[in-house]
């Protein structure tokens, strides 16, 4: 049975910067990575996709992003980045193991808690769980979707609009991923895109006069949620303009009261304006055809796309009881202490701060927190 201090589940940015954080206060840790090489789930990812968080807020713990990357990242560029900041704390991650199972042991004298693999259980003193929030991919079971004859991925699956070209497309969900895939089916030349929506989001522009959307995020953030979002609603307004002239309807939360992520305009307002995408109803069911809207439109599509989302996987993973709520979101902050002792989540935010900000918070004051009680 392998054997480690401190075990970090998932080789992603959380994980990463955890790790990091954790040599730079002496303690190493081994990451147990599904993916065959640091930064693959970035790069699996569609090929238009960019960070929506600027470089200088994006970076992990002790390792900023290199100014010679752009304002921007591509996600083969953050890849590169991950791969760069593993090699620069020498980092132990043991490529291609998928853990099946976290479990409390009672053997040994130090390890605490037994983590099984497909092939051998590791035993830990610490395990962190970085799985990430999109670990497995949502996919409604809409009535008759299983006659639908037409071209159907979930937007894990999405790379590019060129194969789309000259085809209807509808896609499913209007969050960033979302939206940011119908503006790529437009530009990559579909006759026609639709989008539907049954929770319509803000909409932000990704800059303002020249300053980010996420530094704006930032700053807010201590001001009265009230207060924030109408200041963010009247900065979308000035730089998008009222985009429910176009179909989309108003928002149906707010992103500081409500403590959810907006969409992040790239693209989207810009198509929709120029009709170059259509704004649909939440989906009710299919024919071997065609895709019928909740208000009984129905329409004719090629191919459809789900951009509905991810569960964290956490309920499978988990045998301890009680450490995550009914979505599968872990009820203790992501580097705080749970009721589990050993045990931490890292990577489980929602912030209008961005994620990879969050996690370099988050892996410090963890990191700290090990320092101290060891």
């Amino acid at each position: 049975m392998p054997d480690a201090d401190i075990l970090i589940v998932g080789g992603g940015p959380a994980g990463l910067s955890t790790a990091g954080a954790l040599k730079q206060a002496g303690h190493a840790a081994t990451i147990l990575d599904s993916g065959e090489q640091i930064g693959q789930s970035w790069e699996q990812r569609y090929d238009r996709l960019h960070l929506h968080t600027v470089r200088a807020y994006s970076g992990l713990a002790h390792f900023p992003i290199p100014l010679t990357y752009p304002k921007y990242l591509s996600k083969d560029q953050y890849a590169a980045y991950l791969r760069s900041y593993a090699a620069h704390f020498d980092l132990r991650v043991v490529s291609g193991t998928q853990v099946k199972r976290v479990r409390q042991s009672q053997s040994g004298v130090r390890s605490s808690w037994a983590v099984d693999t497909g092939s051998e259980s590791w035993s830990a003193h610490v395990v962190v769980i970085a799985t990430g929030q999109y670990c497995q991919p949502i996919c409604p079971d809409w009535r008759g979707l299983s006659q639908y004859k037409g071209v159907t991925l979930h937007s894990s699956e999405y790379h590019s609009g060129r194969k789309f070209q000259n085809q209807r497309v509808l896609v499913i969900g209007a969050g960033n991923s979302g939206m940011e895939i119908a503006v790529d089916l437009g530009e990559q030349g579909a006759s026609k895109v639709m989008l539907s929506v049954r929770s319509a989001p803000p909409v932000v522009p990704r800059d303002f006069l020249g300053t980010p959307a996420q530094v704006f995020g930032i700053l807010m953030n201590s001001l009265p949620t009230a207060l924030s979002d109408r200041v963010g609603r009247t900065f979308s307004r000035l730089a998008l303009g009222d985009i429910r002239r176009y179909g989309l309807p108003s928002p149906s939360w707010q992103p500081f009261s409500s403590h959810r992520t907006p969409v992040i305009d790239v693209g989207f307002a810009s198509a929709l304006k120029a009709g170059k995408i259509s704004v649909r109803p939440a989906v009710d069911s299919f024919t071997s055809t065609e895709v019928i809207y909740q208000d009984n439109r129905q329409e004719t599509f090629d191919a459809v796309i789900f951009a509905t989302g991810f569960h964290t996987g956490l309920a499978d993973l988990l045998e301890p009881q009680g450490l995550i709520d009914k979505n599968s979101i872990p009820r203790f902050p992501s580097g705080a202490p749970t009721n589990c002792a050993g045990l931490y989540f890292m990577g489980y935010f929602d912030s209008l701060r961005g994620f990879l900000y969050e996690s370099n918070l988050a892996s410090r004051k963890l990191a700290q927190h090990i320092k101290e009680i060891w």
